[in-house]
């Protein structure tokens, strides 16, 4: 029987599935273990192996390749893994290591091409535009990131496979290390005003607490515009939308994608499939108008280890 197999690392816990099938409905085993990172790099890959093990032997089945979602990009220049904030592994071959403890073929992408594979192949995409070509997945939580998934026509003029397009650097996608706000906040990649330091869940509880003087979550804030008593909620939702208007039209004109798909906690604000896209018309460049679907995730929590079985 093929099987496939996806591994998602994060920073407390590793997740591993195994689909039967290339369908969200074919789960025949999903796991999860402590990664203990903080035991340093050579245990997290142990904690890596061990899991599969556990895989294996509840299975009776064993895995021909294995695709690993991580915290971070795997640089194809160096073999080595960058911006992870699991920070051992930075510097790492930790794909080589993988294929040499493993003994097996590995594939590895960062969380957020997870995300935008899981759904173009498993999740909403192709419920609602099954022939598109481009597919650009959003992460927009605890900070800020994107996954380009593509895929051409074959000799028939059909869809092709869909694959992760990871970039010459490894950096495909990576929309939340644009400068958004000029002389804005310190990023930690060594910018300013990243996008990440704009609109993220972070960044805009702490624009309103500059505000207000008061801190509150992304829910609490979301309550407070809704209910309309609230000026600082106010003035932070407008923030949100104007802003992501114009990170997200610098996508569009550079990807123009059939889909875009919003993920993450601040990805859950209605208010971007419906203000947030007109603000994003007045800065595509196509006079005004804005073609592009914007999609909810259906997969939930589940798209990082799917996507990591479907590379």
């Amino acid at each position: 029987m093929q099987t496939y197999w996806g591994i998602d690392l994060g920073g407390t816990k590793i997740e591993g599935v195994v689909l039967s099938a290339p369908s969200p409905d074919a789960v025949l085993i999903r796991k999860r273990i402590d990664t203990e990172a903080q035991k340093g790099y050579d245990h997290i890959l142990n904690q890596i192996v061990r899991l599969i093990d556990m895989l294996k032997t509840e299975t009776n089945l064993s895995p021909q390749r294995i695709g690993f979602g991580t915290p971070g990009t795997f640089d194809p220049a160096r073999q080595t893994m960058k911006n992870c904030n699991t920070t051992a592994l930075n510097g790492k071959p930790m794909k080589q290591d993988l294929a040499r403890l493993l003994g097996l073929p590995v594939e590895v992408a960062n969380d957020a091409n997870c995300f935008a594979l899981a759904e173009a192949t498993l999740g909403i995409v192709p419920d609602v535009v099954p022939n598109y070509q481009t597919v650009f997945g959003v992460i927009m939580g605890t900070g800020v990131g994107g996954g380009v998934v593509v895929r051409g026509r074959d000799g028939q003029s059909r869809p092709a496979q869909p694959f992760v397009l990871n970039g010459l650097q490894g950096i495909g996608g990576e929309w939340g290390h644009n400068i958004l706000e000029e002389n804005g906040y310190p990023c930690y990649c060594g910018k300013r005003g990243c996008t990440e330091q704009v609109i993220s869940g972070p960044a805009l509880q702490r624009y309103y607490q500059q505000l207000s003087g008061e801190e509150r979550t992304m829910k609490d804030i979301m309550e407070r515009y809704t209910a309309g008593n609230d000026l600082f909620a106010s003035q932070t939702v407008n923030r949100l939308l104007e802003y992501f208007g114009r990170a997200i039209s610098v996508i569009v004109n550079i990807l123009d994608p059939d889909v875009i798909v919003l993920g993450g906690g601040v990805g859950n604000v209605d208010l971007l499939y419906t203000e947030g896209i007109e603000r994003a018309k007045k800065y595509v460049f196509n006079s005004g108008e804005l073609s592009t679907r914007f999609l909810k995730p259906k997969l939930g929590d589940s798209a990082g280890v799917f996507g990591a079985a479907m590379l």
